[in-house]
């Protein structure tokens, strides 16, 4: 019999996972051709999220749970759901059922036709603003062209994924990492299912402004080399620019004189350098900054628990 784990990492979701439970085995009854594995990763919450895992736990053998020992953030999470996963396919999904449960046996059917990657495309993006909308449809698109891989657009973190790409995906264990595009990268047979995103069940997202911005750098900077590019084309344009603005000068003191005006005009073209140089040196330092991350070889989490068990690192 093949085995479905369903993996979700979980920050501060206590108050969704009674009705997540319910879905899940709703989900369970309709596929019982299926040996199924609930794998929850507690991603350090600092609410009731671990007691209400432990209490699922000991009413069904067929849920398990990672508890990392702080808050790492999601990307982080996944792989170490991907470490623990036993499953011969792995579907992730948000503990906030915005991702519907329904949708998985559209997935397992996909699957057993031979697809190894049946992602979920958004119609629409649920209980978002429109401002939030239009800034990552605009980071996507510029995702996209800065790529060298095809990055999809309105495609998260929800997917079935065979334990081939499980698999490979365990070996990928950087730091600085953007799930999204790794599974992008990873190829294999991909097929897209589209599906309208739901509103949150209870509580409220994690995610911040701040955070959207972190991550989306993080994405840029994960999938491409392209701001280092901007930064080396933006130093040329300078150069150029300064090279023609020095030549108009030569000719108009040879024809018309030398003049002592023009101020404003040394001060703009200071401060325009000046500016051009500090992003560049920020595009360069985010990428050291990521290498210096990585060339410390820590791992890139900690479990404190696997189900009862207490986890140590000699």
């Amino acid at each position: 019999m093949k085995k479905v784990t369903l993996l979700i990492p979980v920050y501060n979701e206590a108050e969704t996972l009674p009705a997540l439970y319910e879905r899940l085995l709703e989900l369970i009854e309709r596929n019982h051709a299926y040996d199924w594995e609930i794998l929850f990763v507690n991603d350090g919450s600092s609410d009731a999220t671990l007691e209400e895992i432990r209490a699922l736990r000991r009413n069904d053998s067929r849920v398990n749970y990672v508890n990392l020992s702080r808050n790492f953030g999601k990307e982080i999470a996944m792989l170490a759901g991907f470490d623990f996963t036993t499953g011969d396919c792995c579907v992730i999904m948000d503990a906030d059922l915005q991702d519907p449960p329904e949708l998985v046996d559209e997935m397992l059917k996909y699957w057993e036709e031979g697809y190894d990657d049946i992602y979920a495309r958004r119609r629409n993006r649920g209980e978002e603003s429109w401002l939030r909308r239009r800034l990552s449809l605009t980071f996507y698109q510029i995702l996209q062209k800065m790529s060298r891989i095809d990055i999809l657009p309105n495609v998260g973190d929800f997917r079935l994924l065979d334990r081939r790409c499980i698999l490979t995906l365990r070996k990928l264990r950087e730091q600085e990492r953007y799930t999204k595009g790794l599974f992008c990268w990873i190829g294999y047979q991909k097929k897209g299912i589209e599906f309208d995103r739901g509103d949150r069940v209870a509580g409220k997202s994690s995610w911040s402004f701040f955070k959207l911005l972190n991550l989306a750098i993080e994405g840029i900077t994960s999938s491409s080399t392209a701001p280092l590019r901007l930064a080396t084309v933006c130093g040329l344009l300078c150069s150029a620019s300064s090279f023609i603005y020095a030549i108009y000068f030569l000719f108009k003191t040879l024809l018309f004189g030398d003049e002592t005006t023009g101020f404003p005009t040394l001060i703009v073209v200071i401060l325009f350098l000046g500016g051009i140089q500090l992003f560049s040196l920020g595009v360069i330092g985010e990428y050291i900054g990521r290498i210096f991350r990585e060339t410390k070889g820590r791992p890139a989490y900690i479990a404190s628990d696997y189900n009862e068990k207490k986890l140590g690192y000699e």
